[in-house]
């Protein structure tokens, strides 16, 4: 009875592995020396597989990493069909290092987050996607950590924490979704809040739009704050983004984003960027055009 019993528990915990999910896909080497030049093959590869190059992106203080940003034309129209939040999956991105190693976006995870009930109903689209970043990039091992699927429709690091959907979200609202994104346009052009912007994809037809937003300011810079929690690897976590949906301008929490790109980083590492959340609320409140706001929310 025993024996069986561990047979089983060893089946579960074995099943519950096999299908969780990871956030990045490792890709073939390419082109190694500087992380610019690994960025213009992927470039290369991209293009040649039938994606749209929209960006690329080198961090402050992470000389040996960069990121492409692409989207996938046959998946804008399934993000359009879903609308909303899910125009948070409209780029796909793709970590590069000196070294030539890259790791892009999983599919599987990330649309499973920003999908949410839709998913199933657009399951064979990402599906169709993974084969097509296959066929571009090759597919690996997964990194990055893992989540069951199931865990990924709602998710959110900890009980009590933001999910995708937090009314937390909320920078700015406009008269017009055109408004919207001429102020997120004119503040990212003028680097409000020491940003600037690593790519753009607005939809007008269905009053939806993202933008890339790399966060400069000395002391919480992306290339600063990822060092902190050492997942430079996992540098297809970046960059940050700002939405505009009808005519509200957002931005995911801070506790749910950075917890979603790294669900491998512990609370002990999470606790070394603890103002983080607060500092992106200000500094996408500054591309969003928000006035100035206190908190006092931390990871706790």
């Amino acid at each position: 009875m025993i024996l069986r019993w561990m047979t089983a528990w060893v089946l579960l915990v074995f099943s519950a592995s096999v299908l969780a999910a990871s956030p990045y896909v490792q890709g073939d080497p390419v082109a190694s020396g500087s992380a610019q030049a690994a960025a213009a093959a992927v470039e290369a590869k991209l293009k040649n597989g039938g994606f749209k190059v929209i960006g690329k992106y080198f961090p402050k203080g992470q000389t040996g990493y960069g990121v492409v940003v692409a989207t996938d034309d046959a998946m804008l129209k399934e993000v359009g069909s879903v609308g909303g939040l899910a125009i948070l999956g409209a780029a796909i991105r793709v970590g590069v290092k000196a070294d030539g190693s890259i790791a892009y976006t999983n599919p599987d995870y990330w649309y499973r987050a920003y999908f949410r009930q839709a998913f199933d109903k657009k399951e064979p689209a990402v599906k169709a996607l993974q084969a097509r970043l296959k066929g571009a990039l090759g597919a690996g091992k997964e990194q990055g950590g893992d989540e069951l699927p199931g865990n990924l429709t709602n998710y959110r690091y900890m009980v009590g924490m933001e999910r995708v959907d937090s009314y937390k979200n909320k920078l700015a609202e406009y008269g017009s979704f055109a408004e919207a994104v001429k102020v997120v346009r004119e503040n990212l052009a003028k680097g409000a809040g020491k940003t600037s912007k690593v790519y753009e994809v607005v939809m007008p037809d269905r009053k939806l739009a993202v933008f890339g937003v790399a966060m400069n300011d000395s002391g919480s810079s992306d290339g600063e704050w990822i060092n902190r929690i050492d997942m430079q690897d996992n540098i297809a976590g970046l960059p940050y983004e700002v939405y505009v949906v009808d005519n509200v301008v957002g931005s995911p929490h801070g506790r749910f984003r950075i917890a979603l790109a790294f669900p491998d980083v512990g609370m002990g590492q999470f606790m070394r960027i603890s103002s983080l959340p607060n500092t992106i609320i200000e500094t996408m409140g500054a591309v969003a055009g928000a006035e100035k706001k206190s908190t006092s929310e931390a990871w706790q």
